[in-house]
């Protein structure tokens, strides 16, 4: 065994439907060892990590400005009437919505 260039092992397990995908991937490749496939995707494999937190800031903060602008639809259907201070509360909760997604597009990049 020590003369094995390889001489530790690791174990792992894996559910049936696991085991079926790994070996649907592997034969997207021309390797037949599963062992040399599973070493290959330990070592180079792209993990992808994606951080939502930013994003589920955004979410709130969309849901704040939707509430506020329901509020303000509620009380114009109940009154009949509209106000400029409505108007303007409408353009402005629009105006932060535009922000938002030029912050979240930005973000992308």
């Amino acid at each position: 065994m020590s003369n094995l260039k390889r001489n530790i092992q690791m174990k792992f397990r894996v559910t049936p439907d696991e085991r079926k995908l790994i070996e649907q991937k592997m034969a997207l490749l021309p390797t037949k060892q599963i062992g040399a496939y599973l070493r290959k995707m330990a070592i180079d494999g792209l993990i992808i990590y994606t951080d939502l937190s930013e994003f589920k800031e955004f979410q709130k903060e969309l849901q704040a400005i939707g509430r506020n602008i329901n509020q303000i639809a509620k009380r114009v259907n109940s009154t009949s009437d509209i106000y400029e201070t409505d108007i303007a509360e409408i353009k402005e909760r629009l105006d932060e919505i535009w922000q938002l997604q030029r912050r979240i597009l930005l973000s992308l990049h």
